[in-house]
């Protein structure tokens, strides 16, 4: 089991590090690659961003949509022979719970999917929005999701092995214990 947090701001180039170092693992290891895709079309726009991922992954990759049930998924991929499995993304995996279940425990949440994932025999790869950088913003359910984000994040980094940080395409290792 090894657990990899690559963080980064929008349009920064994380998902793009990822898959390449997806791509590189799983030649590595001779296995195959699952692509855990978070995302809903909710509108157009996320319509649009969900098709460029889309076209940007290998089209071998088997693709789960797993937008709320992730623990879940990991406990039924410990099925599956030995894979690289990339999640993407955590922070909107986030957001479709804070809409759909706004009220749970969300740490209690948290700490069930690090378990999974702790637990698992796969190198997981997962990838998560930095959105704590910039002004503090309006609104109560947006202060909320920040501060879970980031609760959600130093969570997952403190539980990773290694935790990549991309700024304008560029890794920064921040935690190295590969």
């Amino acid at each position: 089991m090894v657990i990899e947090l690559i963080l980064g701001g929008a349009r920064s180039g994380k998902s793009r590090y990822t898959q390449q170092r997806a791509i590189l693992l799983a030649s590595d290891k001779d296995c195959q690659v699952v692509y855990v895709a978070t995302a809903q079309k909710t509108d157009s726009e996320m319509a649009s961003r969900i098709e460029r991922h889309q076209q940007d992954r290998p089209a071998t990759w088997q693709v789960e949509e797993v937008p709320l049930a992730l623990g879940e998924w990991f406990q039924q991929a410990e099925q599956l022979p030995e894979q690289v499995i990339l999640v993407d993304c955590l922070t909107l995996w986030l957001n479709n719970q804070l809409y759909h279940f706004p009220k749970q425990n969300f740490e209690a949440l948290f700490e069930q999917l690090i378990k999974q994932l702790v637990a698992s025999k796969h190198h997981i790869l997962l990838v998560a929005n930095e959105v704590g950088l910039g002004v503090i913003p309006i609104g109560e359910v947006s202060r909320r999701f920040v501060d879970l984000a980031g609760w959600l994040n130093q969570a997952m980094a403190t539980s990773a092995d290694s935790v990549t940080f991309i700024v304008a395409g560029l890794p920064m290792p921040l935690k190295e214990s590969l």
